[in-house]
């Protein structure tokens, strides 16, 4: 069969999940108390507790579909993809719990085991190549971590353990705006008090970490490699490891602050278990259709293929609401954006509203990505030689995250190298994810999604170069060439794709830089520092203009808590006066 091809350059989609409402702009009202730029998860979660606190809200979303990065596209007809994110784990339990989000659709599959790592290698005595497999049987753990060390093998449940104490010591931090430095410094006695509460979950963190703070100050300071070299010595652990460690982020297993990326991956929680990732039902749009159903069910207007020009700035400096591309003006008592900062104040902000010292800083935010998404639709299942499954039927490896070019740190470490010298990966890090093996509403009977997280793509090519549409379908073929090796047939079972690379994720989602996580999350960008010092608290320069999107605190991927944070603190200076 004939493949179909949609590269990044092909605006198409068959059919959406989550678009909520293809309105004429006279469907638009003329004044809300809140208006929200941007149908991502955050923005749709901002509108929620926006609306549940009596403001009336509306979401301009530009695209024809609800969800930002968590969005569910048919791009091939019978395959319904999660097109830019793919799994779900950090959405906060308090969201989740607050706005009803089962109750509002939303449908987890759990995954058990998690993790598959196959080895590119010749079996011995007639058996298989190696694999290792991961889950949350621990006995099950140390079996196949016994295959490669039973030193690692002893070792691996107190490593579990100790990275458990550090990642939910910073809970705290994940559910809270960081220190207000400003007003525990300066300000009237009431804003000191209140600037002192605001220190409470730091103190939180740093009482659970107790003896493990100088553990914690490593981890996230450290090349990841310096721990794991601690703790283990077979490769296959080590390098299964160091991809939640590199995942999204243009560093590698020897960068320091890589070991932050290890913890942020492990710190999530889903249906109460911590550390667990699943998939959605209807793929990630069904997180944002449950969380705008959410919304709408309170009141809030939602809008798509509304597509905001510019932040409308009174005489005052303040925001007065936006002006729409067709010239609508919406006025609003506050404006929280769900873009990235860069675009918020390189491209919607009126530029003489801002300081050129300002301006300067926002250009300073790093947003180097080295992630090309390639969504696979294919007509049967990868069939691996190290966990071969001639009957085609689904086996326990099938539903984990399945790493692959993954047999050694050296291996993640030469991808990376090529990357930084302006060539994708000749031998890239691939994550591929197969959740129509559990979730029977993404595929025809007998075909699969297969969803394809790889690493490292360069924005720009050697010398600068743009990627063409020739580059994109070279690597692809590349990616595929090595997944043919660990499981022969794959090639020939495809019948679609659709290749992103970061200019792509960038210009159809609005990702700067093509970074999933709306900014770097390198040391320097994080907590009183993201996406800059003085916009940690979710405030912009502009008075009323907000930041709701993930280049706030707490980061990309922690769903929910830029969006709820934003929503608190403009609920609060409104109340202020």
């Amino acid at each position: 069969m004939a493949a179909t091809v949609w590269t990044g350059r092909t605006r198409q989609a068959v059919t959406t999940l989550g678009t909520v409402t293809r309105a004429s702009h006279s469907a638009v009202k003329s004044h809300y108390d809140a208006v929200i730029i941007g149908g991502g998860h955050n923005g749709l979660v901002a509108a929620a507790y926006l609306q549940k606190g009596g403001l009336k809200t509306a979401v301009l979303e530009r695209r024809h579909v609800l969800g930002g990065a968590a969005v569910s596209e048919e791009i091939i007809p019978g395959f319904h993809f999660s097109r830019c994110s793919y799994l779900l784990s950090l959405l906060r339990p308090h969201i989740f719990r607050d706005l009803e989000l089962k109750k509002h659709g939303l449908k987890l599959y759990m995954r058990d085991p998690h993790a598959f790592t196959p080895m590119l290698e010749g079996g011995v005595g007639g058996l298989p190549p190696r694999s290792l497999l991961l889950g949350s049987d621990l006995a099950m753990n140390q079996r196949e971590i016994g295959k490669f060390s039973e030193t690692d093998a002893k070792a691996y449940p107190e490593f579990i353990t100790h990275l458990d104490k550090l990642a939910v010591a910073i809970h705290p931090l994940l559910d809270s705006p960081p220190v207000d430095i400003a007003g525990l410094t300066g300000g009237a006695l009431r804003r000191r008090m209140a600037a002192l509460r605001s220190a409470l979950p730091l103190v939180q963190c740093g009482l659970k970490l107790g003896k493990n703070i100088p553990d914690f100050y490593e981890i996230i300071t450290a090349p990841i490699m310096k721990i794991l070299n601690r703790w283990f010595e077979s490769e296959p652990l080590k390098a299964t490891l160091a991809t939640d460690a590199v995942i999204g982020a243009m560093t590698s297993p020897n960068s320091p602050g890589s070991g932050y990326v290890l913890l942020h991956h492990v710190m999530g929680e889903l249906e109460k278990e911590k550390g667990a990732w699943g998939y959605v039902e209807g793929g990630m749009g069904g997180v944002s259709k449950a969380i705008a159903s959410s919304a709408r069910s309170h009141g809030a207007d939602i809008f798509t293929e509304q597509d905001v020009h510019q932040v409308l700035v009174g005489s005052d400096g303040s925001a007065k609401g936006v002006v729409l591309k067709d010239g609508t003006e919406i006025y609003s008592r506050v404006v929280l954006s769900n873009a990235t900062p860069y675009v918020t104040f390189k491209t919607l902000t009126p530029q003489s509203a801002l300081s050129p010292a300002f301006i300067k800083a926002v250009d300073q935010i790093d947003y180097t990505s080295p992630v090309t998404k390639i969504n696979v639709a294919v007509d049967k299942l990868p069939n691996f030689l190290a966990a071969p499954t001639p009957d085609g039927k689904p086996g326990p490896h099938h539903q984990c995250s399945i790493h692959l070019n993954c047999e050694s740190v050296e291996v993640l470490q030469t991808a990376y190298e090529d990357c930084k010298e302006g060539r994708p990966s000749f031998r890239p890090m691939i994550e591929m994810t197969i959740p129509s093996v559990l979730d029977p509403t993404l595929a025809p009977p007998g075909s699969h999604v297969v969803l394809l997280f790889t690493q490292f793509t360069p924005y720009s090519l050697v010398g600068g170069r743009a990627w063409t549409d020739q580059d994109r379908e070279a690597f692809a073929d590349s990616v595929f060439s090595w997944i043919e090796q660990y499981a022969p047939g794959f090639k020939s079972s495809i019948v679609g794709k659709d290749i992103l690379t970061p200019p792509d994720l960038e210009r159809i989602f609005g990702l700067t830089g093509g970074n999933i996580f709306h900014g770097a999350m390198s040391l320097d960008q994080l907590y009183l520092a993201r996406p800059l010092p003085s916009l940690s608290d979710y405030r912009s320069p502009i008075k009323g203009l907000y930041l709701c999107g993930s280049g706030s605190h707490p980061g990309g991927g922690v769903m929910g808590s830029p969006g709820w944070n934003a929503a608190l603190a403009a609920m609060a200076d409104l109340k202020r006066g």
